[in-house]
């Protein structure tokens, strides 16, 4: 990517870059494609529209601030009770026939039992991941997956840097937990 390209083209291409990664985290925290298509979607007309003239090297933490907003305003619309039964774990038998994110991703060609292990542990991180409250969740994510620096992620968060190493310090001792049986 040049800065001689139009904002616009150099647009795109972050837009392009970051999609997969931000449609996986919306289903992730919404557990509804239709929903985390649509939220993505919003969070890019936004960026677009309100931040394309800022510099290149803030578009990824102002982005995904604009993510964190919109999966934010979904669970205010979701009211308590959807929330309620989400944190205590109930679900409507259209939740437990929906597709999983991690279930669809392609695999490779494995040794059956290499696979069923592999499918084990996905399936494992997906629920230690699911478990964690909505912020440790995006912090982990941003910090971890996405690979944003402490400040970044403050700023797509719109928390303090001290607040994001606390949510991501005590997701990773969530996950630890979650996830011992598979060491």
């Amino acid at each position: 990517m040049t800065n001689t390209q139009p904002i616009y083209n150099r647009m795109d291409s972050f837009l392009a870059s970051v999609e997969k990664q931000a449609l996986v985290m919306a289903k992730m925290a919404v557990h509804e494609p239709d929903k985390a298509q649509d939220i993505v979607q919003d969070a890019m007309f936004q960026m677009v529209k309100k931040y394309a003239n800022k510099p290149e090297d803030q578009w990824s933490s102002l982005f995904f601030r604009i993510l964190n907003n919109r999966v934010i305003d979904q669970y205010r619309k979701r009211g308590l009770l959807d929330r309620m039964t989400q944190w205590f774990g109930y679900q409507t038998d259209d939740e437990v026939n929906q597709p999983d994110v991690v279930d669809q991703l392609p695999s490779t060609i494995l040794e059956p039992d290499a696979q069923f292990q592999i499918n084990e542990i996905g399936h494992g991180l997906r629920q230690a991941l699911e478990l964690l409250p909505l912020r440790q969740q995006q912090a982990l994510t941003l910090r971890l997956w996405l690979g944003l620096s402490v400040q970044q992620t403050a700023t797509a968060m719109k928390i303090s840097d001290g607040s994001v190493k606390t949510h991501l310090h005590r997701a990773l001792e969530a996950m630890r937990m979650h996830l011992s049986e598979y060491q």
